[in-house]
């Protein structure tokens, strides 16, 4: 038997799954194991899926024949574990069991983790298996990946157009694939009024990126990134994201140097976010400072009071005003 952990941080969007998923039917094909011969098995929610007559919900029920068993022709055979970060902690120690004692030369076992394993299981895949880590996807990332795609498939993009499809999917590569797909089938030029045309949604926007574009005065970068984060973003989650950048700004300036500034907002020497706010520290004005604090006030208390049909323009107001403050 082979065991791989293929493993993802526990905020992973579609595009880091997809490539989870990919590294999967690598792994069984370089195993020599078609699509039929690997069981698939989804580990339900925390306190999801049915009960079954043992330690095991009814929805893991499968593996335990597939282990104890194994292939009654001594064919090989696959199990895929999806999602077990969701593993109970007495679910983790039946598959400790159940690994440990079954006759798995022809098995070829991956779990696919989008967070961490039950301790038991954990250990075991330390102690017998191998590991893969897929990293968070951010959009220069996705730009790569994009260029590359674009060039394997033998697309034309217009000027333009390439940018126009990170501004609709961001990172998800997955969505992004798709839509490439749809592409692919378009007669004429892919331009970035195409692009912008067809495809109608909106990535979910990283807050970060709203405030990066205000550190740089950047109003309509800024501004797009609003629009595009409120599409499934609630407003006080903006504020909040705003208000904890524009404290690391405050305690950078207040701060006699460096080590100090970090141990003030709990960072480690070896995180390097705090690195971006002192090197820009002195580059606020103080007054301007203050202004911004008045105002993420204001706008919290309109977001907490007023009608929804004026959070929009309340919050694109302070963007507005933050990149002239902090630009």
């Amino acid at each position: 038997m082979s065991l791989l952990l293929i493993s993802a941080q526990s905020n992973a969007g579609p595009g880091e799954r997809e490539q989870m998923l990919d590294g999967a039917a690598q792994h069984f094909a370089r195993a020599g194991l078609e699509r039929g011969q690997v069981l698939r098995v989804d580990v339900p929610g925390r306190g999801a899926g049915e009960e079954g007559d043992g330690a095991l919900r009814t929805e893991l029920e499968p593996v335990i024949p597939l282990l104890q068993s194994g292939s009654l022709f001594g064919e090989g055979q696959g199990l895929q574990l999806v999602d077990a970060q969701n593993l109970q902690a007495s679910e983790g120690a039946v598959l400790e069991e159940l690994f440990e004692t079954a006759d798995l030369s022809t098995i070829e076992v991956v779990i696919l983790a989008t967070g961490a394993l039950p301790r038991s299981l954990s250990t075991l895949v330390k102690r017998l298996g191998s590991s893969q880590t897929v990293r968070k996807m951010w959009e220069r990332q996705a730009m790569q990946w994009l260029e590359a795609e674009v060039r394997d498939r033998g697309l034309t993009l217009e000027k333009g157009a390439e940018k126009a499809l990170l501004q609709k999917f961001g990172s998800d590569t997955a969505a992004m694939g798709q839509a490439l797909d749809q592409l692919e089938q378009a007669s004429g030029k892919i331009t970035k009024e195409v692009v912008l045309d067809r495809f109608k949604n909106r990535p979910d926007e990283p807050t970060f990126l709203i405030t990066d574009a205000m550190s740089r005065g950047d109003v309509g970068e800024a501004l797009r990134r609003l629009s595009d984060f409120l599409v499934h973003g609630h407003p006080l989650v903006f504020l909040a994201a705003v208000e904890s950048d524009l404290k690391k700004r405050a305690l950078a300036a207040a701060a006699p140097d460096e080590p100090t500034f970090r141990q003030w907002i709990g960072a480690t020497v070896s995180d390097r976010g705090p690195a971006r706010f002192w090197s820009q520290r002195g580059r606020v004005r103080e007054s301007s400072l203050r202004r911004a604090q008045e105002a993420l006030v204001r706008a919290d208390r309109v977001v907490k009071s007023q009608p929804e049909e004026v959070h929009r323009v309340t919050l694109e107001r302070l963007t507005v005003a933050f990149c002239r403050w902090y630009g």
